[in-house]
């Protein structure tokens, strides 16, 4: 990997690793009883919720909605360090598939929860509204059209906890939040702190996939090639290095900053290609060099990736009245991950520069930062909460191993494509007070406040050669300058962005809410919300919700609660415009993404695009025993209208004659193509188990049942029914499955820890039911059948503030079933990428590790 290192390090793994031993020893026995204290406080801290009410100091178990709480031990006891994996490992009602060869998409990977695109779910940080990502998800992966936010740009040393609303609460929190809110609650010790080196890499076998050993010319005069066993690999290794410190504000305040660094080496699960890479000679036969040649020339898995963040949480009590706090980030990823492989006789190829083919390289160098400012308290017996906060994402392509082929046998290799801008600026006033109400049994908690949002997107174009046709003819022959035919234009792909996908747009929006909740008996809690919100560019809406909570009896109680509403199309949607290669059933195809607004897409029939509406509906149960058991079982609804998608990628004569000079032969757009019902079911046990002598055990049991279904496709429009398309409809019976049944029907989480003196173990094993690749050919369409992963991690404290844990994820190197045997109908591209992206595990296989901590 050509990179520049974000910084070099100069030392060793196993030096790094002896050096915090040593230092461990030394102060060990300085902290023990501070470490135990925040232990204590994180212990009780987990049972408050700051989601799904406004009453303060609201429990988990008293919430009339469901809501999950992962605390920052569970995320430290596994081998993952990204926080869409460790959710995915944690949550049954999470889902983080691990998509390649998505261009951007490798880089910062979608990630989805109750089988809904990835944008219908809230991320807040500390409950404040956080930014989404600049990029657009365009290509075949789940969350296609989706814009979400990077959780993994969240480094998980800086969690506290974790709370996760699996409601609807458009109507408490605005848009976005129709499959739930994910609030980010970042450490706040103001002493204290951690440093922690993670060291693994992936030690697999391709379940599936032969090693090829050798090849040769047949008897017939085509290659022939000898196959192995399944083939053996170790690499993906990655370094991770974090760390956490507290700091006092004074005799008021605190001060919290996390770090993470982590460089991640690619890993590669493609076939060998069985294709002849070279023209024949001129009397026929093959290529002497087709038996030399690598045959591994695709990268399918993992990316390069070097990322830096730094989050820091504080807080200062000016007086008895106010408190002050901030919190803030900084994330800087540069990645790189391959395209589609050039054949060295391929047109888009020139010889003289790339003799062999080549591999082109999606290069990412992403810049994240956010920044929150505020102030609480008491006045005239209110709480108030008054708040900025301020985030931007920018996403900037290059294209590197690469060349512009209608340039010639000059054109450079490395280009600029272009930059991805987006940014969001949040304003907040927030009230609360408890009212005595004479016919109610307690007070009523009334809660009222005012939101302005103003959000940004730009998109910047790349260098001319990115993206620019030149006077060279495929293959980089000379041709007529004027008339051609000319080769492919701008940057192999990847082509650039052009002048004309440049712009800078912008909105603004303002809401009003009111919340109210109080208990009309001891045992009866009902909560109603209402929120009204004014957007710029596509109108107002107004949302409620009616949640309520009935306790049978001490330990067991009834909730429900039913609630509109809505998600406002991103600026991401509403005016992204770019040419790419594009994964089209199983043949790369240049497809161009137009904004909905544009002649193009208007010419296509687009109608522009207005917000989803959604009502969701939820009831369910709570049972907690005074034996360390407990049990939610939930029942859950989720109706969407005017769902907004991406178009089919239209294609035919018509469609190629309207896209002359783009660079594209396929064209796509979105609009409010869909109306959809999704149901599931969710349960979260748990049972802890002291023993006499042998330490505790904690069990914990998550389960999710969940059918999506699309219930409504939008007409087709007059302009697609001419002569010269390819399609008749703007949305496919392809896209229609993605939605159906991409995600798994079902999932298990099972998980046992246990501790005993200086040892803690954890098992945990997840069932991945049943998901499909879908395709427009059946015989292509891919099945994976459910497995089941499981994940192990030993940790033994060395002293009392030094720690040693071994692991592995997928400890038994389990794969999906490889597309070779999958499919009726193998086309050499679906061959070469050995297994369906659709995982919900990913493809990498067996992933071991070594962390070492320290705490002090």
């Amino acid at each position: 990997m050509n990179k520049k290192p974000l910084f070099k390090l100069q030392t060793s793994v196993p030096q790094i690793l002896l050096a915090m031993s040593a230092s461990a020893a030394l102060l060990g026995s300085l902290c023990v009883n501070a470490a135990e204290q925040n232990t204590k406080a994180e212990e009780n801290i987990e049972q408050i919720s700051v989601i799904g009410s406004r009453r303060l100091g609201r429990t988990v178990e008293d919430s009339s909605v469901p809501i999950d709480i992962i605390g920052a031990d569970a995320l430290n006891n596994s081998g993952f360090t990204e926080t869409n994996a460790l959710l995915s490992n944690l949550l049954p009602s999470f889902n983080f598939p691990q998509a390649s060869l998505t261009d951007g998409s490798d880089h910062v990977r979608p990630a989805q929860l109750r089988g809904l695109a990835p944008d219908h779910t809230l991320v807040l940080v500390n409950g404040k509204r956080r930014h989404s990502n600049a990029l657009l998800n365009l290509n075949g992966s789940t969350g296609r059209g989706s814009s979400s936010v990077d959780l993994n740009a969240i480094p998980a040393n800086a969690i506290d906890r974790i709370e996760v609303l699996r409601d609807g609460a458009a109507a408490q929190y605005g848009s976005d939040a129709i499959a739930g809110v994910i609030n980010i609650v970042l450490k706040s010790a103001s002493s204290g702190g951690s440093v922690a080196a993670i060291y693994g890499a992936n030690v697999t076998e391709m379940d599936g996939v032969p090693q090829l050993e050798s090849v040769s010319e047949g008897s017939d005069g085509n290659l022939a090639f000898t196959e192995g066993g399944d083939r053996s690999l170790t690499d993906g290794q990655t370094l991770t290095l974090q760390g956490n410190m507290g700091f006092e504000l004074g005799d008021n305040g605190f001060l919290n900053i996390s770090t993470e660094y982590r460089d991640r080496h690619s890993t590669n699960r493609s076939d060998y290609d069985n294709r002849e890479n070279y023209a024949r000679l001129d009397d026929g036969s093959l290529d002497p060099r087709e038996l030399t040649v690598n045959r591994y020339n695709h990268n399918f898995g993992n990316g390069d990736v070097e990322d830096f963040s730094v989050f820091y949480n504080a807080g200062y009590q000016l007086t008895n009245e106010v408190d002050l706090y901030s919190f803030g980030s900084y994330s800087k990823r540069e990645g790189e991950g391959g395209g589609f492989y050039r054949r060295a006789s391929d047109s888009r190829n020139i010889e003289e520069v790339y003799p062999d083919g080549f591999l082109p390289v999606i290069t990412s160098d992403i810049d994240d930062f956010s920044l929150a400012l505020g102030a609480k308290g008491f006045v005239s017996e209110w709480n108030y909460d008054v708040s900025a906060v301020y985030g931007q994402d920018a996403f900037e392509f290059g294209v590197t191993n690469s060349l512009n082929t209608s340039y010639g046998p000059t054109s450079q290799t490395n280009f600029d494509a272009g930059t991805l801008t987006y940014d969001q600026l949040t304003l907040n006033v927030d009230f609360s007070r408890e009212v005595d109400v004479s016919f109610l049994e307690s007070s009523l908690n009334v809660a009222v406040g005012a939101e302005y949002r103003r959000e940004g997107y730009q998109i910047d174009a790349g260098e001319e050669a990115s993206y620019a046709q030149g006077t060279f003819g495929p293959g980089g022959a000379v041709t007529d300058p004027v008339d051609g035919p000319f080769g492919a234009a701008g940057a192999q792909v990847f082509p650039g962005f052009t002048p004309e996908s440049e712009g800078d747009n912008s909105r603004h929006n303002v809401s009003l809410y009111i919340d109210l909740e109080t208990y009309l008996t001891d045992d009866w809690n009902l909560a109603v919300a209402a929120r009204y919100e004014d957007y710029s560019d596509f109108g107002d809406t107004l949302n409620a919700k009616v949640a309520t909570r009935y306790s049978l009896t001490e330990d067991l109680a009834l909730r429900a609660s039913v609630s509109t509403g809505f998600r406002a199309p991103s600026l991401q949607q509403q005016y992204f415009t770019s040419v790419a290669t594009v994964f089209v059933d199983g043949e790369p195809t240049e497809t161009g993404t137009f904004a909905p607004s544009s002649d193009v897409a208007k010419a296509l029939g687009s109608p522009g695009l207005d917000a989803e509406e959604a009502t969701n509906y939820g009831v369910g149960f709570t049972w907690s025993t005074d034996f360390n058991f407990s049990l939610s079982v939930d029942y859950y609804q989720i109706l969407i209208d005017d769902r907004i998608v991406l178009s089919n990628n239209l294609s035919g004569a018509a469609i190629e004659q309207l896209l002359e000079g783009t660079g594209a032969n396929q064209g796509r757009f979105f609009l409010n193509a869909i109306d959809s019902k999704t149901r599931g079911v969710d349960v979260v046990a748990s049972y802890n188990v002291p023993t006499d002598g042998y330490g505790d055990i904690a069990f914990n049991l998550g389960y999710n049942y969940g059918k999506n279904e699309v219930t409504d496709i939008i007409d087709p429009p007059a302009e697609l029914q001419g002569a010269g398309f390819d399609q008749d409809n703007l949305f496919s019976g392809n896209e229609l499955r993605r939605f159906e049944v991409s995600t798994p029907r079902n999932k298990y989480n099972l998980s046992a820890t246990w501790n005993m003196d200086q040892w803690r173990t954890t098992l945990r094993t997840t069932r991945y039911g049943e998901t499909q690749d879908p395709s427009d050919n059946p015989e292509r369409n891919e099945v994976l059948k459910p497995k089941w992963i499981t994940d192990l991690d030993v940790a033994y404290s060395l002293t009392s503030n030094v720690s040693l844990s071994l692991g592995a994820n997928n400890i038994f190197d389990i794969y999906p079933d490889a597309t070779r045997e999958n499919v009726d109908d193998l086309t050499t591209f679906s061959r070469l990428f050995a297994y369906s992206s659709f995982s919900a595990y990913g493809f990498n296989g067996r992933y071991v590790y070594g962390k070492i901590e320290m705490k002090f």
